[in-house]
Formats: C-alpha cells, sequence, structure tokens
C-alpha cells in the first residue's frame, strides 16, 4: 500500500511539526513560513513519520490517503 499526501496551505499556522517530524517530506517555504510537500507520494520507510506529523499538525492541515 502506498500513501498520499497533501496540504492544506490555507490551513497551516506555520508549527512547524511537520518539517521536524518529516523532513524529507515536508518544508516550509521562505516566503509565508506555510508548509510545502516535497514528495506527495513519500517512500514506505517514511510512512510512520509521516502519519505522525499528520497527528502532530496543531492545524489539521495535512491530508494522508492510503493508495493501493
Amino acid at each position: 500500500m502506498g500513501l498520499h499526501v497533501s496540504a492544506a496551505r490555507e490551513r497551516c499556522i506555520g508549527a512547524g511539526l511537520c518539517v521536524l517530524t518529516a523532513p524529507e517530506v515536508f518544508e516550509h517555504d521562505d516566503e509565508e513560513g506555510l508548509v510545502s510537500v516535497l514528495d506527495p507520494t513519500p517512500s514506505a520507510e517514511h510512512h510512520d513519520d509521516v502519519r505522525l506529523a499528520g497527528e502532530l499538525c496543531p492545524a489539521n492541515a495535512l491530508q494522508l490517503t492510503t493508495t493501493t
């Protein structure tokens, strides 16, 4: 199973927990300090970190979808 990641930048408050938890998948842009998704389909080795980032996000700005 795969994982697809997207982010609702309009909900992001720039807390940075996603970047700290899964830096291979998320970053904050320099202009607004909001989340950007670097890898919308991360490899399986990053799935646990991405899921944790989704749980930790205080604005619920991350959407994770399981793919087949």
